[in-house]
């Protein structure tokens, strides 16, 4: 006889607050999952833009990320989690609302901007707030399923904006807008609802500046934001290799996104076991780079196969990006929960951001000359990259591990 409840303890999440946090980040994918699926074509066809303008905008938008994630974090420290994360939802709603105005350049750079801000703002908001609200014991579990439930709105959220580019009409590059405007403006209002809890701004408040001397974690974030290029890798680089180095008919790439999404949304839970403590992090956190180290060689020697093999090694090397996204996740979100001191974890979200923003302007760009310009040598670097930072993980845990960071530090810091 089939256990109905162990069944539903493994596809729901717990009763109260955590099924609440799984149902908010669900509604948060539909919302963005319906822009993303069509937001290329909609700022060319309905605000007329170019690629090059696009591209610009979407590089501003990255700075505005990489330079606003400190002081968004500080901000949210200071007003609280809650507060910060529906504040940002609403202003991104307001800032998708606004799109179909944006006919003029700057205009289209500035919605991006803010948006980008708020989005920023929001995901600060939903850290701090989670980890305040929910049990140490409970948090990255709590997260996993978030993690899963965003998924599972995303891909809904997919399907709906290619329903609206398949009306191929501007009603339906509308709907991809307001879609996303009304589920960020409802999900501003749900999170509204959720429970309140101290915020721990409403103790002493340490200065902001004493994040950037914390060498250890920010020597953490860079790990984990070096590790995160694994995303650029397979979004971006694997997708263009496919096209200009394989065989491979161009329909498989949506059997390779549809993977992806499906184990993200079958194992992300279970990848957080072990998650509980710094010698976890470390285990999780070497999976992630050997799966992508191992990713690498696997997508370099599809530019030497043919037909079925090649459509074969892809799948292998997508399910290895992905369990570098699932161990990886699980890894930093207890470094974010459980090492910053309480009254600054927005802003020790803010430096993890920055260091991802990073990335995020590098990582396109640079990933994709190293791989497809060199013929597939880049592929090997880029081995080289994720294996040492499987090397570094275990020196720099224990680094954060012997570093204080105490009331009495945070004084400290105060007075320099």
């Amino acid at each position: 006889m089939i256990d109905m409840r162990g069944v539903l303890g493994k596809i729901l999440p717990a009763p109260g607050l955590p099924r609440m946090l799984a149902a908010q980040n669900a509604l948060w994918g539909v919302g963005t999952g319906t822009f993303l699926a069509g937001s290329v074509v909609f700022y060319s066809l309905y605000v007329g833009l170019t690629p090059v303008q696009i591209g610009i905008g979407l590089s501003c938008a990255g700075f505005a990320a990489l330079v606003g994630s400190l002081p968004l974090g500080h901000l949210t420290d200071r007003i609280g989690g809650r507060r910060a994360w529906t504040i940002g939802a609403l202003v991104r709603a307001a800032a998708f609302a606004a799109y179909p105005l944006g006919r003029e350049f700057w205009v289209f750079v500035l919605l991006m901007c803010v948006q980008t801000a708020a989005e920023t703002l929001s995901t600060s908001g939903r850290v701090v707030y989670t980890a305040a609200a929910v049990p140490a014991r409970d948090r990255v579990r709590v997260m996993a399923f978030s993690r899963a439930y965003l998924n599972v709105g995303w891909t809904v959220g997919a399907g709906l904006g290619a329903g609206a580019l398949a009306l191929d009409s501007r009603p339906g590059l509308l709907w991809l807008v307001f879609v996303a405007a009304g589920a960020s403006a409802v999900n501003g209002w749900y999170v509204t609802r959720l429970p309140a809890v101290r915020s721990a701004a409403d103790g002493p408040r340490p200065s902001p500046w004493g994040v950037l001397r914390d060498l250890p974690y920010t020597a953490g974030s860079t790990v984990f934001g070096v590790l995160w290029l694994h995303m650029f890798a397979w979004n971006d680089v694997l997708q263009l290799w496919v096209i200009t180095r394989t065989d491979v008919p161009k329909p498989v790439l949506g059997g390779l996104v549809a993977l992806n999404t499906v184990l993200a949304v079958v194992f992300q839970v279970r990848a957080t076991r072990g998650a509980d403590s710094l010698p976890g992090v470390v285990r999780l956190t070497r999976a992630a780079a050997v799966s992508a180290a191992l990713a690498c060689p696997v997508a370099a020697a599809t530019g030497m196969t043919h037909g079925w093999l090649t459509v074969v090694l892809l799948f292998v090397a997508v399910a290895l990006f992905t369990g570098t996204e699932l161990w990886i996740s699980a890894g930093q979100w207890f470094v974010q929960a459980e090492i910053p001191p309480p009254a600054q974890r927005g802003l020790y979200v803010g430096l993890d951001k920055s260091v991802q923003g990073v990335t995020r302007l590098a990582g396109p760009a640079g990933l994709t000359f190293l791989v497809i310009e060199t013929g597939g040598w880049g592929w090997w670097v880029l081995t080289g990259i994720f294996a040492a930072c499987g090397f570094a993980v275990g020196p720099v845990m224990a680094w954060i591990e012997r570093t204080p960071r105490t009331a009495a530090l945070q004084a400290r810091s105060s007075a320099v």
